[in-house]
C-alpha cells in the first residue's frame, strides 16, 4: 500500500488544538522547536510541523489518534544522532526525552530492567552497577543515546561480540500503533491470563484511561496472537512466505538493514519472536511506551590489550583470529583518527581487545595471553582504569574526527556502518579502499572488527549537484561490492533514508516487497515515520546541505578551520550531541548550559541547528535579526567548551560573538553590553575613585539602582575595585622613572584587565615567583593594552578590532619571545580571537604564539628551579577557557612537583565574565556552580588549597560559597615567602634600566 502523506508546509487546520486537548505534554509548533529537529546526526534534513513532549503512554496513544484522525505523519526521536535519517520527518516529532526517562523497574536476581524509551543508556548502566550488572550493547553516543532510539535502530556497540545487538536484549516491548492501539510483544510462547501493559492494566483495547480511539481486540486468543506475532495478518504473511524467509537473509552478527521477519519463523529458537522482529524498525511501525531489557553481568576487573599493525586491513584480518579467546570487544581504529596518540603502541592501525575478570590480575592475565597470541607489530596491556577511559575516549570520538581529513577537508556519514562476515573483513577493505580511489574519494575506517562492522566518513562532495551524483554513483557500486562479500548494507546505525533505497541490492526485489506489506499491515495509514526503510526516499534527496547559501556569508571572523566560510563552520556540527551529555565527564566542560537547563536549544548542537536554519532561512526567516537564534544563544557562556570537546571542534563561543555583532548592528544593545561589555574603559575611568566608589557600591540602594541600570542581576554584588593597580604596583617596585628594555634578562608579564583592577594581588605575585624562579626582571607592556575579552563576548567586533589593533601597535609581538598571561580567558582571546579577528595582521599570529600561562612559562624557561614544597590537598577548577584553548598539562604538573595533591574539577563555574553577572542568567549561573564546583569545594578536606586561576572563578566561589579560591601564583609566592624555594640558577636578579624615557 502506497504512503499516503506527503510533506505538509503548514500545520492543518484544527489540529494544534486538537492535539493540546488531548494530551498534557506539551507541544510546541513555533520556529525553534521545528528548527531544531529538522537534523539528525546525518546527511539528511527534513522540516517538520511541529513537537511533542509526551508525558505518558496514555498521551503517546492519543497523539497517534489526533495524527490519524488529521493525516499528519509521526517521527519517535530519542537523542537524535541517528546517522542514517531516521529521526527527521515532516509531521509531529515525539520527543521521548524530556518525561519519559524513568527506569520503572530493575531486577538484579531476574537481570532485567522495565524503561521507558527515553531513559539514556548510561543512567540505565548506573542503575544496574550496584548489582554488578550492565546492558550489553553500547554505542560511542552511550552518554546521550536512549533506549528507544537503541531499539528502533537496533544499536550494537564496541561490545557486541560479547553480548550481541540490542536485539538480543530485549525481552518485552510494550508499543503504540498509529491511530492509538496498543500491543504487547514478548519472547517466546504467549503467557497465559492477561497481558498486562505499562500501566499493569490489560491491554486488549486502545482505550487507555481517556477513551482514545482504536481497534479494539476481542478475548484472550486475539491478544495472544498480537503477543506473538504482532497486528492481525502477519502470521499469515510470515507463513506465505517461508521459504523466501529462509533463505533469503545473510548470515553474519551485524546484519541490521531491513526488517527482521526470519525472528518470526516457526523454527526460530523459543518460536517466533515478534521481539527481534521489530527491533531495527526505525519507528516505521509502533511508538515503544516501555521495555523489558536484559541486562549481562558486568565484569568486575578490565584489562584493555591495545595491539599495533601496519594498516587497518592488517588489523582486520587479525581480529577473527582474536574471538576464539572470548574478548569483550575488538575494535579497530587507524592513526588518522587519533589527534594524541599518546598511550598507543607502535603501528599504524590498532586493535583494541578489551578483556574481564573477577580480578584485575585475571582480566591482565586474559589481556596478556591475547597479546602473546596476536601477530602484532607492537602492542601494551593497559590496566588503569583512567588509561582505559583514555584510550576508549580516542575511539568513542571517532565519530566526531572522522567528519575532518588531515587537510581540513569535509567528511561526511552515509555508509557508517556496513558489514560483512569476520573473515571476509580484510579483504573487503582492500576492495573499499579501491573503490574510494577509483571515486577519487578518501575517508578512514574504524570499527567493531571483530564482528566485521566499519564505520567510515567519506570526503563526499555533497554541495554542488556533479558531488551528489557521484554520492548516488559510488553509493551503488559499495552496495553491490558490500553484498558480493556476503554483507549488509547496515550492520548498526539502521538504513533509514541512506541506504533504504538500495535493500533491493541486497535481499532482492520479492524480500523487499514483503518488508512493505509488513509495514503495511502494522501501519495501514503509512502514518509512521514514511520514507525510511519501506518505500524509502532517494537516497540523494533532503539533503541538508542543499538549503544553504552558495557564496560565503559576510562575517568578521577569520574562522582558518573552515576556509573563511561561516556556513562552513555551522556544517561543522554533524549531531554526534556529545554536547548533551548530562554530567561532564572528567575535566570535560562541554556543554554546561545545556546540563543546566535539558533543554536541546541550550546545547552546542541545538545553537548550531538554530544558526544552520537561520542560513537556510526555511523555518528561522530574519536572518541575523533572529529572535529565535538571540534566545538560544542568550544562556551560552561562551566557555569556548565546546571547542575542546565537541569531536570536531565546534566553537559556539566565537559563532556567539558573530551573532550578537550583526543582530545589534545599528541598534540600542542590552544595557549589559555597554556596562560589561566596555568593562575595561568604565575601570580605567573608576581607578582614581577607588575608594569612594567601593563605600558606594555597599549602599544597598545607590548598589541596587547601579545594578539595574548596568543590566546586572540583582542577586551579584558588585566587585571591589582595587586602589592601588598591578601596574602602578609594579612601577613602584622596579623603581621610580625606571623603563625596562625587552632582553633575554626579562620576562614580560601582561596587565589584563582583571589583574590591573579587581586582583592586582595575583600580579604582585606573579612579579615575586617570577623573579625568584628565573632571576629576570618583569616587564610590564605600554598601558593602555587589552585583549578585547569584554567586547567579544558580547559581539562588539568592531570595537574589539580597534582595541586589538592599539594593542599590536603598542606592544612588539617580538617573534620567540614569550608572553605571560595570568588571567586564562584573556590568554585564551590572544591566543585564539585576536588571530582570526585579525586573520590579515601578521602581528596578530605572533602575539598569539608568544602567549604562555604561569605554569607553561616556568616549565619552558626555568626548567631546573625548584618550587616550593607544599604538601596539601587543592580543591576548585580548572578555568574553562583555559580546559578549551591553553591546556593545564604544565599546571598539573607543577602542581604535582609542589606536592598539590587532588584533581581539580572541570565543568564551569557559571559566571563565565559577564555572563553571570547579567540579569536574567542567576539561576542558570548557579545550576552551573552546583554540578561540579560547588560540591569539589564542599566536599574537600579540611586545609585544603582552593585553586582558581580566572578571576571568575573565584568570584562565583566568593559570591555563592563564601570561600577564597587564590591563584597558583599566589599559593606559589606565598611558599616562597616561607623560604621552602631553592635559589635560581641564574644568579641574583638583573635589571637592564634606561632612565628619563
Amino acid at each position: 500500500m502506497a504512503e499516503q502523506h506527503r510533506p505538509t508546509a503548514e500545520v492543518p487546520d484544527g489540529f494544534a488544538a486538537a492535539l493540546r486537548s488531548a494530551v498534557r505534554g506539551e507541544s510546541d509548533f513555533g520556529p525553534t522547536a521545528r528548527a531544531l529537529t529538522t537534523m539528525d546526526a546525518s546527511n539528511y534534513r527534513r522540516v517538520p510541523l511541529g513537537v511533542l513532549a509526551p508525558r505518558d503512554t496514555d498521551d503517546i496513544a492519543a497523539a497517534l489518534a489526533v495524527c490519524q484522525e488529521y493525516g499528519v505523519p509521526v517521527v519517535p526521536r530519542g537523542g537524535g544522532t541517528s546517522i542514517a535519517g531516521q529521526s527527521t520527518g515532516t509531521g509531529l516529532v515525539l520527543d521521548l526525552t524530556r518525561h519519559l526517562r524513568a527506569i520503572l523497574d530493575l531486577d538484579p536476581a531476574a537481570r532485567t530492567a522495565t524503561v521507558q524509551p527515553g531513559v539514556i543508556l548510561d543512567d540505565l548502566r548506573t542503575a544496574a552497577a550496584p548489582h554488578g550488572l550492565t546492558f550489553g550493547p553500547d554505542p560511542s553516543t552511550h552518554s546521550r543515546c536512549t533506549l528507544g532510539g537503541m531499539i528502533g535502530n537496533n544499536s550494537c556497540g564496541s561490545h557486541s561480540v560479547a553480548w550481541g545487538t540490542t536485539a538480543d536484549n530485549v525481552r518485552a516491548l510494550s508499543v503504540v500503533r498509529y491511530g492509538g492501539e496498543a500491543l504487547r510483544l514478548e519472547q517466546g510462547a504467549p503467557r497465559r491470563g492477561k497481558e498486562r501493559g505499562p500501566g499493569g492494566v490489560r491491554e486488549e483495547t486502545a482505550h487507555g484511561s481517556r477513551g482514545v480511539r482504536g481497534r479494539t481486540a476481542h478475548g484472550p486468543e486475539a491478544v495472544r496472537a498480537k503477543t506473538l506475532h504482532g497486528p492481525e495478518g502477519v502470521r499469515e504473511l510470515v507463513d506465505a512466505h517461508l521459504a523466501l524467509l529462509r533463505t533469503g537473509y545473510p548470515g553474519l552478527p551485524r546484519r541490521i538493514s531491513g526488517y527482521a521477519l526470519d525472528a518470526l519463523l516457526p523454527e526460530h529458537p523459543g518460536g517466533p519472536d515478534p521481539v527481534r522482529a521489530f527491533c531495527g524498525s526505525e519507528g516505521t511501525l509502533a511508538v515503544v511506551t516501555e521495555a523489558t531489557v536484559r541486562l549481562v553481568e558486568a565484569p568486575r576487573a578490565r584489562a584493555l590489550a591495545v595491539l599495533g599493525y601496519a594498516d587497518e586491513s592488517a588489523a582486520a584480518e587479525a581480529a577473527p583470529g582474536l574471538l576464539p579467546y572470548r574478548p569483550l570487544t575488538v575494535e579497530g581504529m587507524a592513526a588518522d583518527l587519533v589527534r594524541e596518540p599518546a598511550g598507543l603502541p607502535r603501528g599504524a592501525a590498532w586493535l583494541f581487545v578489551e578483556t574481564g575478570g573477577a580480578t584485575p590480575a585475571e582480566a591482565k592475565a586474559h589481556a596478556e595471553r591475547i597479546l602473546r597470541a596476536a601477530d602484532a607489530v607492537d602492542g601494551t596491556v593497559v590496566t588503569d582504569p583512567a588509561g582505559q577511559r583514555a584510550l576508549w575516549r580516542i575511539r568513542e570520538d571517532a565519530s566526531g574526527t572522522a567528519t575532518r581529513m588531515p587537510d581540513g577537508r569535509e567528511a561526511w556519514p552515509g555508509w557508517e556502518d556496513c558489514a560483512v562476515p569476520p573473515a571476509r573483513l580484510g579483504p573487503y577493505l582492500r576492495d573499499f579502499r579501491a573503490l574510494l580511489a577509483q571515486h577519487g574519494l578518501r575517508g578512514t575506517p574504524y570499527g567493531h572488527f571483530g564482528d566485521g562492522c566499519i564505520h567510515v566518513r567519506i570526503d563526499f562532495d555533497l554541495l554542488t549537484p556533479a558531488g551528489v551524483a557521484g554520492f548516488r554513483r559510488f553509493s551503488e557500486e559499495l552496495a553491490d561490492l558490500v553484498v558480493a562479500h556476503g554483507g549488509s548494507l547496515s550492520g548498526e546505525h539502521g538504513d533509514g533514508q541512506a541506504r533504504a533505497e538500495l535493500l533491493p541490492r541486497m535481499y532482492g526485489d520479492e524480500l523487499v516487497a514483503l518488508f512493505g506489506a509488513f509495514k503495511d499491515l502494522w501501519d495501514p495509514d503509512g502514518g509512521l515515520n514514511p520514507g525510511v526503510l519501506a518505500r524509502p526516499a532517494p537516497l540523494d534527496t533532503n539533503l541538508r546541505f542543499a538549503v544553504l547559501p552558495k557564496r560565503p556569508v559576510d562575517v568578521e571572523f577569520g574562522y582558518p578551520q573552515d576556509g573563511g566560510d561561516f556556513a562552513g563552520a555551522v556544517r561543522r556540527c554533524v549531531g554526534v550531541a556529545k554536547c548533551r551529555t548530562e554530567a561532564a565527564p572528567g575535566a570535560g566542560v562541554m556543554c554546561p548550559s545545556f546540563r543546566a537547563t535539558g533543554e536541546e536549544a541550550h546545547s552546542t548542537r541545538g545553537r548550531a541547528r538554530l544558526l544552520h536554519e537561520m542560513l537556510a532561512g526555511e523555518v528561522i526567516t530574519d536572518g541575523w535579526r533572529s529572535t529565535e537564534v538571540r534566545d538560544a544563544l542568550d544562556l551560552c557562556l561562551s566557555c569556548k567548551g565546546c571547542r575542546s570537546d565537541c569531536p570536531v571542534g565546534v566553537d559556539m563561543a566565537t559563532y556567539k560573538a558573530e551573532f550578537l555583532h550583526h543582530h545589534y548592528r545599528g541598534r540600542l544593545r542590552p544595557a549589559a553590553h555597554y556596562a560589561m561589555g566596555r568593562l575595561p574603559r568604565w575601570l580605567r575611568l573608576a581607578t582614581p575613585f577607588a575608594r569612594p566608589l567601593n563605600a558606594l557600591a555597599r549602599v544597598r540602594p545607590l548598589a541596587a539602582l547601579a545594578k539595574r541600570l548596568a543590566g546586572i542581576a540583582p542577586e551579584r554584588t558588585i566587585p571591589v575595585l582595587a586602589t592601588e593597580t598591578y601596574s602602578r604596583w609594579l612601577r613602584g617596585h622596579l623603581g621610580r622613572g625606571a623603563r625596562i628594555l625587552p632582553s633575554d634578562r626579562v620576562v614580560r608579564l601582561w596587565a589584563d584587565t582583571f589583574t590591573e583592577h579587581l586582583s592586582p594581588q595575583v600580579g604582585r605575585a606573579a612579579v615575586r615567583v617570577l623573579e625568584e624562579a628565573t632571576g629576570r626582571t618583569v616587564l610590564l607592556p605600554p598601558s593602555g593594552v587589552c585583549c578585547g575579552l569584554t567586547y567579544v563576548s558580547t559581539g562588539q567586533l568592531d570595537a574589539a578590532r580597534r582595541v586589538m589593533r592599539r594593542t599590536l601597535d603598542r606592544v612588539d609581538p617580538l617573534p620567540g619571545y614569550p608572553l605571560v598571561v595570568l588571567e586564562p580567558s584573556c590568554a585564551a582571546t590572544l591566543r585564539t580571537d585576536l588571530p582570526e579577528l585579525l586573520p590579515d595582521d601578521p602581528r596578530a599570529a605572533e602575539l598569539a604564539a608568544s602567549v604562555r600561562t604561569l605554569a607553561q612559562y616556568l616549565e619552558e624557561y626555568a626548567p631546573d628551579w625548584t618550587p616550593p614544597r607544599l604538601d596539601r590537598p587543592v580543591a576548585g577548577q580548572t578555568h574553562c577557557h583555559q580546559h578549551a584553548v591553553l591546556g593545564d598539562a604544565a599546571e598539573r604538573r607543577l602542581r604535582e612537583r609542589m606536592g598539590l595533591t587532588g584533581e581539580l574539577s572541570g565543568g564551569c563555574c557559571g559566571l563565565a565574565g559577564n555572563f553571570g553577572f547579567e540579569k536574567g542568567h542567576w539561576e542558570v549561573s548557579v545550576a552551573c556552580a552546583e554540578e561540579r564546583l560547588l560540591p569539589a569545594v564542599r566536599g574537600s578536606e579540611p586545609g585544603a588549597e582552593l585553586l582558581a586561576d580566572g578571576f571568575s572563578c573565584r568570584t562565583q566561589l566568593d559570591q555563592l560559597a563564601g570561600r577564597r579560591a587564590r591563584h597558583l601564583a599566589e599559593v606559589i609566592a606565598e611558599g616562597i615567602g616561607e623560604g621552602t624555594a631553592s635559589v635560581s640558577e641564574d644568579g641574583p636578579r638583573f635589571r637592564e634600566l634606561e632612565e628619563g624615557r
